[in-house]
């Protein structure tokens, strides 16, 4: 006669809990999409009861938005640390742009473009998006502003500048699902060329040689 041994639950504080309910949402929609998430869908994946996931997140919305929040956050906090104390202005540009232009980066892409679009008739995710992209506005306007300050950079309207650098990455990261193979060198690296003419940069200063997670400026 066989028997079988309960598996004992592990009992997680609320924030414990809340805190891997956000990264399994945020980890769906990374890789599926926003649409994907549902209640059962995070639920099924945590081997927990919907009701569970309810109890937390009452609305899907809600944690809809929290998943794209907390995704985009870590990607920010991976592509422009906020403790910059061990790089110049110019390292962290160079890292940033070896990070955020690049295939690496396609899945980040086709998230902001995935809940851009449905922030159109979601109004919790709508204020999220606005959130991060202030957010990543104000974080890289001030690597440039700190770049000014210590004579690595010259440009009269730091705001201005890293508005134009945006445009740019946001327009080639529009491209993220199609196919760009074919894409010339000149315009894969538009963001570098456009950020190098904006601060007064020779060409090639934000080009980069990376090494697992080391990179280095030429």
């Amino acid at each position: 006669m066989s028997s079988t041994v309960p598996r004992k639950r592990t009992r997680k504080s609320p924030d414990a809990r809340r805190a891997e309910i956000v990264a399994a949402s945020a980890a769906v929609a990374l890789a599926d999409g926003l649409e994907c998430i549902t209640l059962r869908r995070i639920a099924d994946d945590l081997g927990v009861r919907p009701g569970l996931i309810g109890h937390y997140f009452p609305s899907v919305e809600e944690l809809v938005a929290e998943a794209f929040g907390s995704a985009a956050r870590a990607e920010l906090d991976v592509l422009l640390p906020a403790d910059r104390t061990a790089t110049t202005p110019t390292e962290s540009l160079t890292r940033f742009f070896a990070r955020a232009t690049g295939p690496a980066y396609d899945g980040v892409s086709r998230l902001w473009i995935n809940a851009r679009h449905l922030s159109r008739y979601r109004p919790v995710l709508r204020t999220r998006v606005g959130d991060q992209e202030a957010a990543w506005r104000e974080r890289l306007e001030s690597v440039i502003r700190d770049g000014v300050d210590r004579g690595e950079f010259r440009t009269d309207d730091p705001y201005v500048t890293m508005i134009r650098i945006l445009v740019v990455i946001d327009g080639l990261g529009a491209h993220a699902n199609t196919d760009t193979s074919d894409r010339p060198a000149a315009v894969t690296r538009m963001a570098q060329t456009t950020a190098e003419r904006e601060l007064g940069l020779p060409a090639g200063a934000l080009d980069t040689g990376v090494e697992g997670d080391r990179t280095t400026a030429e």
